[in-house]
């Protein structure tokens, strides 16, 4: 792309105007929309109405003569020019609104960084890896879930970074893989050693028919999953306990109540002492990619791009 000179009269070499000082306000709706992913999110940061704030966005795109952001079911996503126009103007507002004493989406200024994911992945992994951070001053609020509903509450503008078990849908919400999540089916000792003297021991999917199974949904995502990847079959089994979170499963496992299929992260503590038991080893455990999704332009939160970069970091170890 050519570069492009402003001259005085706020006319682009090319013809089109930009917006001038007039248009201050304009640019800080821009920029606060730009960043917080949405009208809706942006309009309480500018202490204005939505309809205002979509009012004004949709003047500056009739002065620049220019679409700048792609309206979604929920929230918007920018356009390369609002990109270009984002880096044009995001220093100087910014400046100018540290002058000013100004907080905010516009300052750029260390803020609580909004983070959600799993329940178990956030206690298991996520929150042991980023205590160096909070000790070092950096402040979380943490939300717990399941990924479509997160993804939902970010595009309006509640969360700035969601650790997802699936890539978002479209381009408007940035996504990166951080680590792959391996699942194993597994049961307390007792019930293993009842596996391994039942008569037909060597067809596994026949004899955990007779095991009660543990879950925590109805429609048993994670272990038909299992069934299809592993055996090539399908799960007919019914739960005998639904349970709408993971560590909850595993203390009923773990209790003698049945058998699961878990993450290996969530579980390995009780592999390795011996309190749960491996039902089964297969060649290529599945396997289930988790995606660090970033709403745009959250990143003027710096602590936002620490976190970020804590977690990528810590994953790799995962």
């Amino acid at each position: 792309m050519k570069n492009r000179t402003l001259p005085a009269d706020g006319t682009e070499t090319d013809g089109r105007r930009l917006p001038s000082h007039a248009d201050l306000n304009l640019l800080r709706t821009f920029l606060a929309v730009y960043r917080s992913g949405s009208f809706t999110a942006a309009a309480p940061l500018l202490g204005l109405s939505q309809p205002t704030v979509t009012a004004q966005i949709r003047t500056l795109e009739q002065q620049t003569g220019r679409e700048l952001f792609t309206r979604l079911p929920r929230g918007v996503e920018p356009t390369q020019p609002a990109h270009e126009l984002a880096g044009q103007i995001a220093g100087p507002l910014d400046a100018l609104t540290a002058l000013e004493g100004g907080k905010g989406t516009l300052a750029g200024h260390a803020s609580p960084v909004h983070l959600a994911g799993p329940s178990e992945l956030l206690c298991v992994r996520v929150l042991p890896a980023l205590a160096p951070l909070v000790a070092d001053g950096v402040q979380l609020r943490v939300t717990q879930g399941v990924t479509e509903p997160l993804l939902e509450e970010m595009r309006a503008g509640q969360h700035d970074l969601v650790l997802a078990t699936r890539r978002p849908r479209g381009r408007a919400l940035p996504s990166t893989p951080l680590a792959d999540e391996e699942y194993v089916l597994v049961a307390a000792p007792a019930w293993g050693e009842r596996i391994a003297e039942h008569p037909e021991a060597d067809d596994l999917c026949a004899t955990l028919r007779a095991v009660p199974l543990v879950t925590y949904a109805e429609d048993l995502p994670i272990a038909r999953r299992y069934w299809r990847t592993v055996f090539g079959k399908q799960l007919t089994e019914r739960a005998a306990v639904t349970v709408p979170n993971l560590h909850a499963v595993l203390s009923a496992v773990n209790a003698g109540a049945g058998y699961s299929v878990l993450p290996r992260s969530l579980c390995q503590e009780y592999l390795d002492s011996g309190r749960l038991a491996l039902l089964h080893e297969p060649e290529e455990p599945p396997l289930n990619t988790l995606f660090l999704v970033q709403r745009p332009g959250s990143d003027a939160n710096p602590d936002v791009i620490r976190v970020r970069e804590r977690l990528r970091a810590a994953a790799r170890d995962w």
